[in-house]
């Protein structure tokens, strides 16, 4: 949880909102078909729904008083990566900058999985 002190109050923002912010933002780009995360029963890879997308963020607070992402996707097969990831780190930096007011150090990238469409017959 990150806290704000100012003369008026305290604002608090639970870790749940930082990584449903960072979560959107990143589905929201091209070519990312959703956050990945791993099954706790099995340990096998799987797309995150909606509610629990914020599974696949990891957050660290720096002494610097700035955040540090680590996003675990997973993307259309042809995408070019590279770009891809290079868009959400933009995005997700932006969006969360924007909402919270706090400094977003670095996101990085971790394309879990690859998803191809399925070929129509």
């Amino acid at each position: 949880m990150v806290k704000f002190e100012n003369d008026k109050g305290t604002i608090s923002i639970a870790n749940d909102v930082i990584s449903n912010l960072a979560g959107d933002a990143a589905t929201k780009c091209f070519g990312v078909k959703g956050m990945a995360g791993r099954s706790k029963e099995s340990g096998a890879l799987q797309l995150l729904r909606r509610e629990s997308m914020s599974k696949g963020v990891d957050i660290t607070y720096n002494e610097d008083n700035t955040l540090s992402l680590d996003l675990h996707i997973g993307v259309d097969q042809g995408v070019n990566i590279a770009a891809v990831s290079h868009s959400i780190m933009n995005e997700v930096s932006y969006k969360l900058e924007k909402s919270t007011g706090l400094s977003v150090k670095n996101v990085d990238v971790y394309v879990d999985t690859i998803i191809a469409d399925k070929e129509k017959k």
